[in-house]
């Protein structure tokens, strides 16, 4: 990586170059605004317009990282001067200089992400590019001493926004912030986009807060659908994909404020909609999770051979899946393979102990989530496309002394008393908000006991696993 500094093209353009008058201009959006307070945040979403149209609803987000310590902050915004097909950049660069100062690149992070294929250095991507650098004064105003790495993405499928979701969401913990960099819909014959010409400003509203509506869903395929259907020119709908491919369930997206620039000019022949929304809940963080040492091509692969395992269930006459695997897919784990459908539980099956080799465990409990879960009918055809698979590789499991040494979020847990056992997965316990003895309660209940029998001649054993899914 090169030890060079990118400067911000938009100092003197769309923003002050004098860091006194651009400090002051973005202290004004703060002091004008009081959101509510949110707990565990985990992202915000900005609009990236000039601080005259979209400072204030951004302002509503950015304020609420005041008092908080996140140590890095990864931005995803659309690229609008290069095309970056199903691909993503990161720039080569060690800082990038606003007015305000130099930021770090976290050097160590992006190198591993250029190992990935859909991770690039493209050389122009990030020259003048304000969907990420817009937002950077801004944090630099409320945070203090934050690497940064900023990723301008292209158009995504997606498949590729999984993928690149895949690889950032390992990178996701307590002390660092998502940003994704978004204005909503572009009005007017100069965007190429006028689907109505009556009632423009509650139409717009309408239009905006529908495609909203698909994210807090968390309803990654509704969303793109939502885009493809409506034509709405979301500029950063790719970044907002992989934002949804990353979340975890039990994750809350919030809107924060709605504004367009109508409203601020009165022109609504020609106008931009601006929405800021946060997200609270938890990163799955890698203290949280089991290594299962497998790479994120790993994952992918094993995930594809899950679904290809299923579907060639239902159509024998599909082809073998082919691959080739490695080392790490051979080791004797334990894995469950969980399907969802539409956010809802759909089948989930598998074995905690390590008696055979990981590829070969997934393909079996692949099948028996799908086909042999006794709580679901089978899964048939005409549903495959709603399905989404997710693997919990685990580590062996282990007795606990006491139900108290149990960590919720981190450790799975096996209850057994007499004849009588229950398994929960990690993640169960947090997609649902529950708290150790809500989590117990349920267990029993689950092992065919009394909501309190965990309280006595229980025995317990706690594992971990590491999650990954489509």
């Amino acid at each position: 990586m090169k030890t060079t500094v990118l400067e911000s093209g938009l100092a003197g353009r769309w923003y002050a170059d004098d860091p006194e008058l651009l400090a002051r201009e973005i202290d004004r959006c703060l002091d004008a605004v009081n959101p509510e307070p949110v707990e565990h945040l985990m992202a915000l979403l900005l609009p990236h317009a000039g601080y005259r149209y979209s400072g204030k609803v951004a302002a509503q987000g950015v304020k609420l990282l005041r008092g908080r310590r996140f140590k890095r902050v990864i931005i995803l915004g659309p690229s609008h001067r290069v095309a970056l097909q199903d691909t993503v950049s990161i720039p080569d660069a060690a800082h990038i200089k606003t007015p305000l100062g130099l930021i770090p690149l976290d050097r160590e992070a992006i190198s591993g992400l250029w190992k990935n294929e859909a991770f690039t250095a493209h050389p122009y991507a990030h020259q003048n590019e304000h969907s990420v650098q817009i937002e950077l004064p801004l944090l630099q105003r409320v945070l203090d001493g934050f690497s940064l790495i900023p990723v301008v993405c292209g158009q995504l499928s997606d498949t590729a926004a999984k993928r690149i979701a895949a690889e950032l969401r390992p990178l996701m913990n307590d002390e660092t912030l998502l940003v994704i960099s978004s204005d909503f819909t572009h009005y007017g014959r100069d965007f190429g986009y006028v689907p109505f010409t009556d009632d423009i400003e509650k139409n717009l509203r309408e239009l905006d807060l529908g495609a909203f509506a698909k994210m807090q869903a968390h309803d990654l395929q509704g969303f793109q659908q939502y885009i493809r259907e409506t034509g709405a020119t979301i500029c950063g709908s790719s970044p907002i994909a992989v934002l949804l491919a990353m979340l975890p369930d039990h994750a809350v997206i919030r809107l924060l404020t709605y504004d367009t620039s109508g409203n601020l000019t009165g022109d609504w022949s020609h106008c931009v909609s601006y929405l800021s929304a946060a997200v609270s809940g938890q990163w799955k963080t890698d203290a949280a999770q089991a290594d299962s040492g497998l790479s994120a091509r790993d994952k992918i692969t094993l995930l594809a051979f899950a679904r290809h395992t299923i579907s060639r269930q239902l159509r024998p006459d599909i082809p073998p899946f082919e691959m080739n695997p490695t080392p790490a897919m051979q080791e004797k784990r334990g894995v469950f393979v969980t399907l969802h459908k539409q956010g809802q539980l759909r089948g989930c099956i598998g074995e905690i102990f390590p008696r055979r080799p990981l590829v070969d465990a997934v393909k079996e409990q692949a099948v028996n989530a799908a086909f042999h879960d006794p709580r679901f009918p089978k899964i048939r055809e005409d549903e495959l496309a709603e399905i989404d698979l997710e693997i919990t590789v685990l580590t062996p499991p282990e007795p606990v002394d006491s139900w108290e040494d149990i960590e919720i979020g981190r450790h799975g847990i096996v209850l057994n008393r007499g004849l009588h056992a229950a398994v929960f997965l990690p993640q169960v316990a947090p997609e649902q908000g529950w708290d150790l003895v809500t989590t117990l309660s349920h267990l029993s209940v689950k092992a065919g006991l009394p909501s309190n029998a965990w309280k006595t001649d229980c025995r317990f054993e706690v594992f971990e696993g590491e999650v990954f899914g489509e």
